[in-house]
């Protein structure tokens, strides 16, 4: 987090401020969804929200800062979940059958391929986001590693690390392919990943 960013997160410490921040960013969210990021601009974040456009400043450090925010919760909201029931699973088979259940709702919906895909190609052009989103899948890996050394404390670090890499590269793919043909099914690659990391 830069020292803007920071000096922005302070700024929504009370809990209007918190929620007036999370207005903005759930209606940044909406506009991406309806028109990509040329439609959320500062005029129609404010006007959605009836409020000034200062605060975009007060709370974003302007527009840029805006366009993270909504990145990230994006990501939270479309991924997170995934991982999340990946990290919690009590064994391997457990975090396998939380993919094929989990997957498939990844990029369910109109808006959540658009939104996805919205941010693929905003990361590939944009080297703000391009490093926000390196450092998101920095840390999703190294989380599944470091879950991965519990279940599989007789795995050496470089088969956690692959197999990390191979799990988001995974998620990475098949959101992507979902962009492209949503009525893709997911099970022969879920298949194939199972058969992967099997002892």
């Amino acid at each position: 987090m830069t020292h803007e960013d920071s000096a922005g997160a302070g700024r929504a410490s009370t809990p209007r401020g918190r929620a007036r921040r999370d207005q903005l960013v759930k209606i940044g969210l909406d506009l991406l969804a309806e028109g990509g990021w040329p439609a959320v601009t500062a005029r129609a974040v404010t006007d959605r929200a009836r409020t000034r456009p200062g605060l975009l400043h007060h709370y974003f450090n302007g527009l840029p800062g805006l366009h993270i925010a909504v990145a990230q919760r994006a990501s939270e909201m479309i991924v997170d979940p995934v991982v999340d029931a990946l990290i919690a699973a009590p064994d391997t088979p457990a975090a396998l059958r939380a993919l094929r259940d989990l997957v498939p709702r990844m990029a369910a919906g109109e808006r959540n391929l658009r939104l996805a895909a919205e941010l693929l190609v905003r990361a590939l052009r944009d080297p703000r986001m391009g490093a926000e989103r390196r450092d998101w899948s920095r840390a999703v890996r190294a989380r599944i590693a470091a879950r991965l050394g519990h279940l599989c404390p007789d795995w050496p670090a470089e088969r956690r690390e692959g197999t990390a890499m191979l799990f988001t590269a995974m998620l990475d793919g098949l959101l992507l392919q979902l962009i492209l043909d949503p009525d893709l099914p997911t099970g022969p690659a879920l298949n194939a990943t199972e058969a992967l990391v099997a002892e």
